[in-house]
C-alpha cells in the first residue's frame, strides 16, 4: 500500500520519474530476488533522539516510512529525531517523508543515495548517485515550504522519459561516455552519465559534486551501507545483488526553537511570490510551488495525466504481470 500512495503521489506532484516510472524495477528486483518480499526493516541501535535501521532489504518506500515514523516519534519526545538506515532500497520521491513530518507541524528532512549515475567534476565515470534532498516545513493556513530535488542537474528519470519520448535533452543536464556534454538522452543513458548540480565545471557543477558528497556522509558512510561506487550499478546493474542503500530522517519541532515558526515561514514565503516577476513568466515561486499546482490540476481534470508511452508500457506490464492495466478515466 505504502508503495501504491508513493508512486501515485509522486505522478500526482508532477514528479513523473520517481512514480509509477519505477513500478517496473521494483517487480523486476523482486522476481530476481535483489529486493526481499517478506523482509521488514529493525532498529539495531538507538537513544532516546536517534536510531540506526536495518532495512534488511525491504522495500525503500516501506524502510523509509518506517524510519520517518519513527523519527516523528522520537521528535515528539525531546524535539529532534534522527534516523539512519541501511540495507534500504529506492525509496520514491524524498519529498513524501519531509511531507510525513510536516502534516505533524514538524519539518521533515530526508537524504538518500543511489546507484553511481552521476560524473563527478573533470571525471567520465559515474560514481556518485543523484542523491536526493528534501526539506519541508509548515507554514500557515495548511501551506508550506517543499524542497525535494537530485543532487544532479536532474534525475536520472528525466532522461529516460525523454528517451521514450524521443526528445532531445537540456544543455548541462548529461555528459556522453568521454565525458563531454550531450543532449542525447541515449548516449547519457547508455554509458554516459548525469551532471552534477550545476553541470559543467564551468557553470558551478563542482558545488552539485560536493553537495550529493555530502549526502553520501549522512546517508551511506554514517549508517554503514553502500556508498557511491560500491553501489550496484543501475545502467548494467547485476540484479540479483542487494543495493543496500544509505538513507538519513531527521524530524525537528519548531516550537523548541524561535517563537512563531509558522508565521515567519509564511512572511517568507509570501514576500517572494509578491516579487515583481520578469517579463513573461507566471510569476516567482517558492519550493513546493509547482507541486501543489500538478496536484490541482490533477484534482480539476479528476486524474493524472500520462504520455501514451508509458501508458503502453504499463499496458506491456500488466501483460507481464498478469494482472489489469491501467484503465483510463
Amino acid at each position: 500500500a505504502v508503495v501504491s500512495t508513493q508512486s501515485t503521489g509522486a505522478d500526482t506532484r508532477g514528479h513523473f520519474s520517481h512514480g509509477l516510472n519505477r513500478l517496473e524495477v521494483y517487480c523486476t528486483d523482486y522476481e530476481l530476488g535483489a529486493t526481499s518480499r517478506t523482509n521488514s526493516p529493525t532498529i539495531e541501535k538507538q537513544t532516546v533522539s536517534t536510531a540506526l535501521v536495518n532495512g534488511n532489504n525491504a522495500l525503500g518506500a516501506t524502510v523509509g516510512k518506517f524510519c520517518m515514523e519513527l523519527a516523528i516519534e522520537k521528535c515528539k519526545s525531546t524535539g529532534v529525531g534522527v534516523v539512519t538506515a541501511k540495507g534500504s532500497n529506492h525509496y520514491g520521491i524524498a519529498g513524501f517523508y519531509g511531507l510525513m513530518a510536516e502534516k505533524q507541524g514538524l519539518i521533515g528532512i530526508s537524504m538518500t543515495n543511489t546507484s553511481p549515475v552521476v560524473v563527478p567534476t573533470r571525471a567520465k565515470q559515474c560514481t556518485i548517485g543523484t542523491n536526493a534532498i528534501s526539506v519541508i516545513a509548515p507554514a500557515e493556513n495548511e501551506d508550506y515550504f517543499a524542497m525535494d530535488m537530485a543532487t544532479s542537474t536532474v534525475a536520472l528519470g528525466k532522461l529516460e522519459v525523454a528517451r521514450r519520448k524521443g526528445e532531445p535533452i537540456p544543455p548541462g543536464w548529461g555528459c556522453d561516455s568521454e565525458g563531454n556534454e550531450s543532449l542525447d538522452p541515449g548516449a547519457v543513458l547508455d554509458g554516459g552519465g548525469l551532471l552534477p548540480l550545476g553541470g559543467t565545471e564551468q557553470s558551478g557543477g563542482y558545488k552539485g559534486y560536493a553537495l550529493a558528497s555530502s549526502v553520501e556522509v549522512l546517508c551511506g558512510i554514517l549508517s554503514g551501507g553502500n556508498w557511491g561506487p560500491h553501489i550496484r550499478s543501475w545502467q548494467n546493474p547485476d540484479r540479483s545483488k542487494q543495493a543496500n542503500l544509505g538513507q538519513f530522517f531527521m524530524a525537528l519541532d519548531p516550537e523548541v526553537f524561535g517563537f512563531g515558526f509558522t508565521g515567519r515561514m509564511q512572511q517568507f514565503m509570501d514576500e517572494h511570490r509578491a516579487l515583481d516577476p520578469v517579463e513573461g513568466t507566471d510569476g516567482v515561486l517558492v519550493a513546493g510551488d509547482p507541486e501543489r499546482a500538478a496536484e490541482k490540476a490533477c484534482e480539476e481534470r479528476g486524474g493524472i495525466l500520462y504520455h501514451p508511452a508509458f501508458v503502453r508500457d504499463m499496458e506491456e506490464l500488466a501483460e507481464k504481470l498478469s494482472v489489469p492495466a491501467m484503465k483510463p478515466l
